[in-house]
């Protein structure tokens, strides 16, 4: 039996971050994982992800090239050095992060998978048990893959089999349209793959409002097909790839076949091997721990929960944030105190690119009705976006009546990552609309754009 005070299941960015925090507090912590190490981000997500997007955007602009009248020659892509390339420099991140790994004491650190045999005590496939006075699980995600789409046999991917592929395929079946159908989806288009995108229930990506959805839908299937509410019928392995069968926007049945069918149809938390059922845990119903968000306080008060293993906020920096606020009150037990959270902010890096910052529009109507005002701005308007024939997407942002304060915004068009960035830093310090139109504006810049649509918002609220 070992005995130690903070126990923190899971060495990626939340679980990381929770030993590190619980460390401050405390010498007895135990940091345990099974491998592989180097966190989702670094191995299989943020960041392969967008090396394989900088390629396909450099192949685009330059077969965009024409239009403001230099002449690319004949665009080749290289689909072994591209993967190559995606390979490289995906293990340099992730041996950044062993390598900051390698401070972590031998003797905190156990290399191997536990699950619960009680709500203090841990046990390993071998039978070493750990007793801990407190448990942070932080344990990630990992692909989720419907039925249905498992019919694809060895020619089903997932983000994770995707970056290990020697060369570009020819043709790819993405199903999901969330962030990461989108962004590889769009990217493989790129590159030269011939991609069809098959969504459900009509979203794209993080979306909520109906006029930019529709803006996105247009946008998108200008460049390879989209259909966001899809009606697949079949799908088959054959002895070189895999068929699809689906009802087409005419309302035909269509069968293709591509080489491969990539399932991007989101992920789901790593907590149904941990033998939950052992503990005193209460559960929701897709039994994963019900928690406080402010605390990452489970039901269990020695028990918590961080990162993509609650499900709540899978992204980085949440998770960072969130394994921060666990490690801490693990650690200082039963000193629990809710840690500062920051505005939502995600984004997609399509092109356009897609962001949210703040609530979301049903949540402003659910939160504010009545009370609120909204304006839109369409990038086809703004002479910055134009220069860069980049002109394409629209902008909307919710603000309180009376007091003007910023609820939220959604944008989709050039450079939104920067766009919300600014908006999500507004949001933090409590800016008002008529904050933020006192700010200096330059000339010609995109923000420019955001300029107007907060002279149109200040009026109405």
């Amino acid at each position: 039996m070992r005995k130690v005070n903070v126990a923190v299941i899971g060495a990626g960015s939340a679980g990381l971050t929770a030993y590190r925090s619980a460390r401050e507090h405390t010498d007895s912590v135990l940091l345990i994982d099974p491998g592989p190490l180097g966190t989702t981000c670094a191995r299989v997500g943020c960041m392969p992800s967008k090396l394989l997007i900088a390629a396909a955007d450099t192949a685009w602009h330059m077969r965009k090239a024409d239009m403001f009248g230099v002449s690319a020659g004949e665009i080749q892509v290289d689909g072994k050095r591209v993967m190559q390339r995606v390979r490289r420099m995906r293990d340099g991140f992730v041996n950044k992060v062993l390598r900051g790994m390698a401070s972590i004491p031998e003797s905190d650190r156990l290399d191997k998978a536990v699950h619960f045999v009680s709500d203090h005590r841990l046990e390993t496939e071998d039978g070493e048990q750990i007793e801990a006075d407190s448990i942070v699980i932080a344990t990630g995600s990992r692909p989720n893959i419907p039925g249905m789409m498992k019919a694809a046999g060895d020619r089903l991917l997932v983000n994770d089999d995707l970056f290990e592929l020697t060369t570009l395929p020819e043709s790819v079946v993405v199903f999901g349209a969330g962030v990461i159908g989108l962004e590889l989806g769009q990217a493989l288009h790129r590159l030269g793959v011939r991609v069809r995108l098959f969504g459900l229930g009509g979203l794209i990506g993080p979306i909520g409002d109906e006029d930019i959805r529709k803006a996105a839908y247009h946008c998108f299937n200008d460049e390879f097909p989209l259909d966001p509410d899809a009606h697949v019928s079949h799908i088959g392995e054959t002895a070189s790839g895999v068929r699809v069968s689906f009802t087409d926007k005419d309302g035909r049945e269509v069968t293709e076949q591509f080489d491969y069918l990539l399932a991007a149809t989101g992920r789901r938390p790593n907590v149904d091997r941990l033998g939950l059922e052992n503990t005193s845990l209460e559960l929701d119903e897709h039994g994963i721990p019900v928690f406080d968000r402010d605390t990452l306080q489970c039901s269990v008060s020695h028990i918590f929960i961080a990162g993509d293993a609650n499900n709540y906020l899978p992204l980085l920096h949440e998770a960072a944030d969130e394994g921060r606020i666990a490690g801490r009150n693990a650690a200082r037990l039963p000193d629990v105190t809710p840690g500062p959270r920051t505005v939502p902010l995600a984004i997609v890096f399509s092109d356009p690119q897609i962001a949210t910052v703040g609530l979301q529009p049903a949540q402003v109507e659910q939160q504010y009705a009545g009370r609120y005002a909204v304006a839109a701005f369409d990038f086809a308007q703004q002479a910055r976006a134009k220069v860069l024939g980049r002109d394409r997407g629209l902008m909307k942002i919710w603000a309180e009546t009376g007091s003007g304060k910023l609820l939220g915004a959604e944008i989709f068009g050039p450079d939104a990552e920067h766009l919300a960035h600014l908006l999500a830093w507004s949001m933090q310090q409590r800016l008002t609309v008529k904050d933020l139109l006192a700010m200096p504006y330059y000339h010609p810049v995109l923000e420019e754009g955001l300029r107007s649509l907060l002279r149109e918002l200040q009026r109405r609220v």
